[in-house]
C-alpha cells in the first residue's frame, strides 16, 4: 500500500505541516497550534492518528503537537536531546518508530538547532520514500543557524552543512524532501526555490551541497537578515508544553470601551484591508490587515504585555485574526469591535498616493519619503534621498521623523507601509501611504533609484 503525504500550509508564516498515511494509520509532522485543520483530514479520510513528531522546538510558531497527541492518544515524538517539561517519546539518531504499515526513522540533523531531527519516511519494504527535514535542508536552501543567538551561529552553520550532506549521502536521489520552513518563513537562511524537491534536485541547486563547508558558513552568515522579535517567545512556550487554544468569539466592546482602552495604552488593531483603514479608522488604531502576513508583522511589533483589541466590520476577519495570533502565542485578545466604524463620532483618514505622485514632490522640504523595508531590501535598491527606518524599528525610532513635514511611506508591497501609518499618526505626525508596489517605482521618470550599501556596526550584526 502506498504512503500518501498531505501538505498543511500556513502561508502567512511561511510554514508547512504534513500528514502522512497508508489509508488507515497516520503520522503528523510539525503541526501548527490550530489543530482543527489536522482533525478535519483525519475525520474526512477515516484515519487513525498514531504518531505526532516534532523536527525541533520551533522558534517561529507555537506547536499544536502536544495537544494533538493527547487528544488522540498518539505517541508524541521529540528528540531525546530536547529538555522539555512534558511527557514525550524520546527518540535518538537512527531510531525507527512504526506507524501502521510504514515507519519513520529519526536522523539527527543539527544546524537550525543543536537538537534538530529529520524523519525518514520508510515504506513496508523498508525503502525511503521521503524525508521530513524541518529546518534542516530546505528547497534550495537551509534553515537559518542564528536563532539561538549569534554566539552559536558559526558552529550551527557548520553543522547545517554537515547535516545537509549527511541527508544527501544517505538517501537516494528520488527521495522527496518535505521541509517545514522555506515558503516565505524567516527561518530560511536564504531564499528558497520551488514548491517541491527531491534529494537529486537539491544536489544541483542547494548551496550546502555545492560549496565547501567554510565557504558555505561565510556566505550563510553574511546573508542573514533580521528575524521577527516575537521569536523570543516561541522557544520557551514550546519547551514548556503549549496547552489548547480557544477560538470562540471574543467579547464585543462598545465604542466608549475601545476609546478608553486606547487612552490606557492598548493596541487597537484594525484587521481590515489597508484601503478600508485609510478611508476611515479609529484614532489611535493601527493597520494589520488579515489579507497579508498579519501574525508575522504584528507579532514582530506588538509588546506581548500590552492589551490587544481587534477591530473590523466583518466577524470573519476578526476570527481569522484570532487564528493567526494563537499560532504565535497571543491566545485571547481582550476584546473586539465588529460593526460599522461610523459608530465612532470621529474617524481619521489617511491620504493615499502613487509613485508618480512621489516623483512630483521629490525635493520638497515639506515632504519626507520613508522606506520601511528591511536592510537587505534597502541594499538592493532604494529611492535616492529617502529616509530608511525598518518597520520593526519604527516604534523606537519614530522621533527621528520631523514633526513639521508630511511622511510619505512605502515598503515592498504597501502592507508594511500601511502598518507604519498608525504608528506615525499616533505621534501627531502626518503620514501619507504610498499605496503601490515598490517595483512600480523603478520605471517612474523623475525618481532616482540607487543601489544600497551595507553599513552595519559589529553590535548591529551581533543582534540581527
Amino acid at each position: 500500500m502506498s504512503i500518501k503525504v498531505i501538505n498543511i500550509d500556513t502561508p502567512t508564516l511561511g510554514d508547512r505541516s504534513y500528514l502522512a498515511h497508508d489509508g488507515k494509520s497516520a503520522v503528523v509532522v510539525d503541526p501548527q497550534r490550530d489543530i482543527d485543520r489536522v482533525e478535519k483530514i483525519l475525520n474526512d479520510q477515516g484515519l487513525t492518528l498514531e504518531t505526532v513528531v516534532e523536527t525541533h522546538m520551533h522558534n517561529d510558531y507555537v506547536s499544536g503537537g502536544l495537544v494533538l497527541a493527547k487528544e488522540y492518544g498518539a505517541k508524541y515524538v521529540v528528540s531525546e536531546l530536547d529538555s522539555v517539561n512534558f511527557e514525550r517519546l524520546s527518540v535518538s539518531d537512527t531510531q525507527v518508530i512504526p506507524v501502521g504499515s510504514f515507519a519513520i526513522k529519526a536522523l539527527h540533523t543539527p544546524g537550525h538547532t543543536f537538537t534538530h531531527m529529520s524523519y525518514e519516511l520508510i515504506d513496508e519494504k523498508e525503502n525511503a520514500q521521503a524525508v521530513f527535514t524541518g529546518g534542516s535542508m530546505l528547497h534550495g536552501s537551509t534553515g537559518r543557524p542564528d536563532l539561538l543567538g549569534w554566539d552559536h551561529a558559526r558552529e550551527l552553520a557548520g553543522l547545517q552543512h554537515s547535516s545537509a550532506n549527511r541527508l544527501a549521502n544517505l538517501l537516494e536521489d528520488q527521495v522527496n524532501i518535505y521541509p517545514t520552513h522555506g515558503f516565505g518563513s524567516f527561518c530560511a537562511a536564504t531564499a528558497t526555490s520551488g514548491d517541491s524537491s527531491t534529494i537529486g534536485d537539491e544536489k544541483k541547486i542547494n548551496p550546502a551541497l555545492l560549496l565547501d563547508q567554510e565557504t558555505f558558513v561565510v556566505q550563510t552568515l553574511a546573508g542573514l537578515d533580521v528575524f521577527p522579535g516575537y521569536y523570543k517567545h516561541m522557544g520557551p512556550a514550546n519547551h514548556e508544553g503549549p496547552g489548547p487554544i480557544d477560538l470562540s468569539e471574543l467579547k464585543r466592546m462598545s465604542t466608549s470601551e475601545i476609546l478608553k482602552s486606547i487612552s490606557q495604552g492598548a493596541w487597537v488593531v484594525d484587521v481590515r484591508n489597508r484601503n478600508s483603514w485609510a478611508t476611515g479608522h479609529i484614532p489611535g488604531s493601527v493597520s494589520f490587515g488579515v489579507d497579508g502576513s498579519m501574525a508575522t508583522y504584528l507579532g514582530w511589533m506588538f509588546p506581548y504585555e500590552k492589551e490587544l483589541i481587534l477591530v473590523s466590520d466583518k466577524a470573519d476577519e476578526v476570527a481569522t485574526a484570532q487564528r493567526e495570533l494563537v499560532r504565535i502565542g497571543i491566545d485571547r485578545p481582550s476584546g473586539s469591535f465588529v460593526d460599522k466604524l461610523e459608530k465612532f463620532e470621529t474617524l481619521n483618514q489617511t491620504r493615499m498616493v502613487t509613485f508618480q505622485d512621489v516623483a512630483k514632490v521629490i525635493g520638497n522640504p515639506g515632504i519626507v519619503i520613508l522606506d520601511v523595508r528591511r536592510n537587505s531590501e534597502r541594499e538592493a535598491s532604494h529611492i535616492d534621498n529617502s529616509l530608511h527606518i525598518p518597520l520593526h524599528e519604527l516604534t523606537s525610532r519614530v522621533n527621528e521623523l520631523p514633526k513639521d513635514a508630511e511622511i510619505w511611506v512605502h515598503c515592498a508591497g504597501a502592507y508594511r507601509a500601511a502598518a507604519a501609518m498608525g504608528i506615525i499618526e499616533n505621534t501627531g505626525r502626518t503620514p501619507v501611504l504610498i499605496n503601490e508596489s515598490y517595483e512600480s517605482c523603478l520605471t517612474v521618470a523623475g525618481l532616482n533609484i540607487v543601489s544600497g550599501h551595507k553599513d552595519e556596526s559589529p553590535s548591529e550584526v551581533s543582534t540581527r
